[in-house]
This record gives structure tokens, C-alpha cells and sequence, in this order.
């Protein structure tokens, strides 16, 4: 049996299971509103009598169901897609099944449609159908492991990019790809080939005739853009008229830490680079947890605000609060919101003191600061003197977990020094706690809390806040680097 024909077999068994699982969700939500407002047993419950206007009002919803599954692109080829990506499309696929319940409800009076219904019919969707996938694709994995349901890819390039990607695939054999060889002009650099055992299949004016004889799934265009982008464009083309999928490598710059992604903006397509998180559910997860953080920690906390309040004002001359202007998200300018622990003249002492710097880099800092107040001392090795930037992480300026905010004076030191990879810091807001917080804090040289910062950035996750959160309770607690 072809592998083509293999595939339809599998696609259909699958569509089949999503229709029956829905069928058994749709059956669990009514036999558990059912069962929350009727004394009936479930072996009387089986014995209701079904109106025939009802079988064609869930079989146009099966339909409806199908189509939605469709489009959402649960049907596709997931080789190359990862578990959560396809866990996220089934949520997709789920929540627009329980709308059409919703609507179904208003429009035609789907009586046993009630709220709890339809999350009952969520939840047992999503988890069916999400067990279902995780099965049919491990056993997929085994099976294409094995050397069966294989796709033929061509490489068109044999620069070191080719080379790492086609290794890549290789050393994964569940996704079952099988190499055909590469394809491309002849030049210096083709003998890496040999010494990795591969040789070219084709060189470029023969592509044609190459896809035209032989089977080939699958194209990877790794050519060097700016000098052969006239033969990527033949290739896309020639793909396109016979029904070939293209892929392109799009590091096209040897980006060393940038993620990438496809986009498409009313029908222009778009490769987009981004370091961290740039966008999509995680952030809004972030920014809800600081905004429901922040508000609760304010209330919560709010005798001890008071009272540190009072004793800055009575201890010292000025206002209660320190606001300076500092450089955050993307570079943005904001006002940050801190307990004051300084003179009130502190700014304009500070060209007297700068000679005694203990820190590398544009950042000032030193020990026993003699602007800083004798209750200034106490609200520093504590930290309660940040409290005030719960306001700015309620705001949206900054976040709980971020590298520090620079000053405008620091940034500017910071800027003239000509390097732009410390930069990357500010593609994310700033916060109140960070790597640098919970690794030795004013202690720590400025190389190497820049250094801590960027490890941030490339690895953000939710999973790494809620880390940096754990940490900072035990080092605010001994003062480790507080200054």
C-alpha cells in the first residue's frame, strides 16, 4: 500500500475518532447536567425517548464540528509541529465547537444547552481529544522510526546551514523524513558534502527535470539569498506548479538567539525574528499575573506602605517618595515610584561622590553611600523601599519579574560605550525582581549582571518567573548584595 494512500487511511481514522469522542462529550455533558437536576438513574437516563428532530440537529452539529476541525488545520501534516502547538489548535477547535453549541441554543432553543453543559462538554472535548492526539502521534513516531510512511525530502543549497539542518533530521528519524541528496551548482566549498557523505543529486538547471522524474515530498531551500535569489525564485515557482511543499530556512542572517515565525498580514507574507517572547498567550498570562499580583500585594500589604511612609517623613526632610525617570520597554521612558532612602539633594550630590564608584560600568554604586538616611539603611537591606513599584507594575511600566530599569544617566554612559548586545534588555518591561536580584545583586560586576539579563531574555518562560519569584523571597530575607 502506497504511502499516500496510508495517509488517507490514517486521516480518515482520525476524523472518524474526533466525531465519535465528540459524540461521547457531547453524551457525558447531558448525562451530567441530567444527573445534577433529575433524580433519574443513569440506566433510566439511557431509556429516554429521543425526538428524530433531535438526531438531525446533532448530525448537522457532527457537520458543523467536522468543518471547524478542518479549519482549524487539525487535519494537516504535524511532523514538524510540536506537542503544544497542536494541544493549542484542539483548544482552538474545542472552544469554537462549544460557541456553535451556544449559538445552536439561541437559535433554535437547544433546551439542554446550559451553561454548565457547555463546560462539561469543553472539558471532556478537550481532554478526549487531546489523549486522542497524543496517542495516534506517539504511535506515528514509532511507526515513521521504523523506516515506514518515510517522506522524500530534496535539499536545494550545500552551505553548513544545509548541512546542520539535514543532520537535524536525521538524528530524529520519528519524523520520517528520508534524504534524497542536495542539490546545486558546483563550487568550493561542495567537498563538505563528501566528507559528510553526501554528494549533489542535481545542480540547478537540471531541478526541472530532477522533480519531474523522481518522487520528491518535500523541498528545503537553503540557498544563500542575496546572491541566488533568482533561482529561489524559479524553484518557489516550479514547487508551486507541481505541488511540492517548500520550506525555507529563514536564517537567512545567522541570527545567533532570535526566535523565528510566519506571519501574514492581509495576504502578505511574513517571516518574523524575535528575541523572547514578543507576543501571543504567555504575555498575556504574565501581564494578568502581575496585574492581579500587584493589586493583591498592595492591599495586602498596605500597613506596612503606611508605616514606612511615616518614617521616612519624620526622619528626614523631603518627599516620601523617590521618582526618577528611568528607561524601560523598549526603551520607553518612565517614572519609577520608590520610598525615598536618600537626602533630599541626593542627584545633585552625586557628581561629588562619583569618584568613588565600587562597580564597573555606567552604573553608580557603593557601599556606605553618606547620602543615604539612617531609616534609608534599614528600608534597603529590607527592600521594602521597592514596595512602591507594585504602582508601576499595576500600571503596565514594569513587571514583577524583569531586568532592573537603568536610569536615563546610566543609560546614557551605557550607550556611548558603542556595544548594542546589551541592548537586548529592553525588548522586555522592566521589573522588580530579576536573575540579578537572586545572584548576589550590587555585589555583582556590571558585565556579569548584563550577562544575567540577556540569559533572561532568551529564556524567558512563566516557568522561569515564578523560579526568580521563589528566589527572591530567601534573598531578600538575608540581604545577600543590597546596597
Amino acid at each position: 500500500m502506497g504511502s499516500f494512500r496510508r495517509h488517507s487511511l490514517t486521516t480518515s481514522a482520525v476524523k472518524f475518532l474526533d466525531l465519535l469522542l465528540l459524540t461521547v462529550s457531547f453524551g457525558v455533558a447531558a448525562w451530567r447536567v441530567h444527573a445534577t437536576q433529575s433524580s433519574l438513574s443513569f440506566t433510566e437516563f439511557l431509556s429516554l425517548r429521543i425526538k428524530l428532530q433531535n438526531f438531525v440537529v446533532f448530525f448537522a452539529l457532527l457537520g458543523l464540528w467536522h468543518v471547524i476541525f478542518a479549519a482549524v488545520g487539525l487535519y494537516d501534516s504535524k511532523r514538524l509541529t510540536s506537542r503544544l502547538a497542536e494541544v493549542g489548535d484542539i483548544i482552538k477547535a474545542t472552544s469554537a465547537s462549544s460557541g456553535v453549541l451556544i449559538l445552536g441554543a439561541f437559535l433554535i432553543g437547544f433546551f439542554m444547552v446550559t451553561p454548565a453543559f457547555v463546560g462539561f462538554f469543553f472539558a471532556a472535548s478537550t481532554f478526549l481529544l487531546v489523549s486522542e492526539r497524543i496517542v495516534v502521534r506517539t504511535w506515528l513516531r514509532h511507526y515513521r522510526a521504523q523506516g515506514h510512511n518515510s517522506r522524500n525530502m530534496l535539499i536545494v543549497g550545500s552551505n553548513m546551514r544545509a548541512l546542520q539542518f539535514v543532520s537535524m533530521i536525521q538524528s530524529r528519524p520519528e519524523l520520517g523524513y528520508r534524504i534524497l541528496g542536495f542539490a546545486d551548482r558546483p563550487w568550493s566549498g561542495s567537498q563538505q558534502l563528501q566528507e559528510h557523505g553526501y554528494s549533489l543529486v542535481s545542480d540547478l538547471a537540471g531541478l526541472p527535470a530532477f522533480l519531474r522524474h523522481h518522487v520528491v515530498d518535500e523541498v528545503i531551500l537553503a540557498l544563500p539569498m542575496r546572491s541566488f535569489h533568482f533561482d529561489g525564485s524559479a524553484l518557489a515557482e516550479l514547487c508551486e506548479q507541481q505541488g511540492i511543499i517548500l520550506r525555507i530556512l529563514s536564517d537567512f542572517f545567522n541570527l545567533k538567539t532570535a526566535r523565528s515565525r510566519a506571519e501574514e498580514i492581509d495576504g502578505a507574507p511574513l517571516i518574523t525574528h524575535y528575541v523572547g517572547a514578543a507576543e501571543g498567550w504567555p504575555l498575556l498570562v504574565k501581564r494578568a499575573i502581575d496585574f492581579t499580583f500587584s493589586l493583591a500585594l498592595i492591599i495586602l500589604i498596605a500597613p506596612i506602605l503606611v508605616t514606612a511612609a511615616i518614617l521616612v517623613k519624620l526622619t528626614s526632610q523631603g518627599p516620601v517618595l523617590f521618582v526618577q525617570e528611568r528607561i524601560g520597554y523598549n526603551k520607553r521612558p518612565f517614572f519609577i515610584y520608590k520610598f525615598r532612602t536618600m537626602v533630599a539633594e541626593a542627584e545633585q550630590k552625586l557628581q561629588e561622590i562619583e569618584h568613588l564608584n565600587e562597580v564597573t560600568g555606567p552604573v553608580f554604586k557603593i557601599k556606605n553611600d553618606p547620602r543615604i538616611t539612617p531609616i534609608g539603611k534599614f528600608l534597603r537591606r529590607t527592600s521594602i523601599d521597592e514596595l512602591p513599584q507594585l504602582f508601576n507594575v499595576l500600571k503596565g511600566d514594569m513587571s514583577l519579574v524583569g531586568p532592573r530599569p537603568l536610569q536615563v544617566r546610566d543609560y546614557n554612559l551605557f550607550t556611548q560605550n558603542g556595544e548594542d548586545w546589551q541592548r537586548c534588555r529592553f525588548s522586555v518591561r522592566p521589573g522588580i525582581t530579576c536573575l540579578w536580584q537572586v545572584s548576589g545583586r550590587s555585589s555583582m560586576p556590571f558585565e556579569k549582571w548584563m550577562e544575567l539579563d540577556l540569559m533572561y531574555v532568551r529564556q524567558w518562560s512563566l516557568q522561569l518567573d515564578f523560579k526568580i519569584l521563589a528566589l527572591t523571597i530567601p534573598a531578600v530575607l538575608k540581604g545577600s548584595g543590597a546596597a
